[in-house]
């Protein structure tokens, strides 16, 4: 069985941090390892306080993690401070953890600030260049490329200039944008594609960027390439989105498990005869270069 590590920071809420990974890495088949980074304290209203843990912590739950299995995919999320961001990376670096997809969580969905100054340098400095693949979204790939987004030309050159910073590739997420379509683009090397997929109109937002960072780093742990990998996470998270349970009283959860679901009731509709091979408002356009 596939497995997949991710290293990131625990919300109580269940729908972002160390729960949303895990939810994703078993929606997609792949079993789930954790080490936390830190404590918060939030719900889908927002960060009331974040608690960081000794950074000696993060780095012992990694080697006993992974002492004992075997690491397919490594995804990082949010990692509070500069402490903690180079022990994760010399873990990463002495335990040869593979494919590691990084979220460079910044500020939280309600716009709370998940890391400290020195941490985001140290992420750009020590982490990147041990990535397979970062994926900001546009507000997050703006301020880590000095780029003001404003057009596709302006999009690429900040995923060049994060590129640059060391990460193999790159993957700007597009649920921040405007019109109708959501549109991510992927910058593996020197060559770009960019996947779009109808926009969901929802407030219920809270740890899609964790989803989607999980579901890149599910699909590398089975196996899949990299393109692959973001045009089904792409999908993934827009499903999700389309079928959030409609809980919280703020920018509620998606639904991590809304493909099981689908599946089951298509299979049932399809036992019956009926026709259940559609979801509506998730009809993918073609990848472009």
């Amino acid at each position: 069985m596939a497995i997949a590590l991710t290293i990131a920071g625990s919300d109580p809420s269940g729908g972002a941090g160390i729960q949303a990974d895990l939810k994703t890495f078993a929606a997609h088949g792949v079993y789930g390892a954790s080490a936390i980074t830190a404590i918060t304290v939030q719900s889908t209203r927002g960060v009331e306080s974040v608690t960081p843990l000794e950074a000696d912590l993060v780095t012992a739950q990694i080697e006993a993690v992974a002492a004992d299995l075997a690491i397919d995919a490594t995804k990082i999320g949010m990692l509070a401070n500069a402490a903690i961001v180079e022990a994760v990376a010399a873990a990463i670096k002495e335990l040869e953890l593979p494919l590691v997809v990084v979220d460079p969580v910044l500020v939280s969905s309600s716009g709370d600030r998940l890391i400290d100054e020195d941490g985001v340098r140290a992420l750009c400095a020590e982490l990147w260049t041990r990535a397979r693949v970062v994926t900001p979204n546009l507000p997050e790939a703006e301020a880590l490329s000095g780029v003001r987004i404003s057009s596709q030309t302006t999009l690429r050159d900040a995923a060049r200039r994060i590129r640059d910073m060391g990460p193999r590739a790159v993957i700007i997420t597009g649920g921040h944008g405007s019109g109708s379509e959501m549109i991510d683009l992927l910058l593996d090397g020197d060559e770009f594609q960019e996947y779009a997929v109808a926009r969901v109109d929802t407030r219920n937002t809270h740890g899609t960027g964790c989803a989607f960072a999980s579901a890149v780093a599910a699909s590398l742990a089975l196996g899949r390439a990299l393109p692959d990998a973001a045009r089904r996470a792409q999908l993934y998270v827009a499903g999700a989105l389309a079928h959030a349970p409609e809980i919280g009283r703020g920018k509620g959860p998606i639904d991590h498990f809304w493909q099981t679901k689908y599946d089951d009731h298509r299979k049932g509709r399809e036992a019956r005869k009926e026709d259940g091979n559609s979801i509506p408002g998730l009809q993918p356009s073609k990848p472009s270069r």
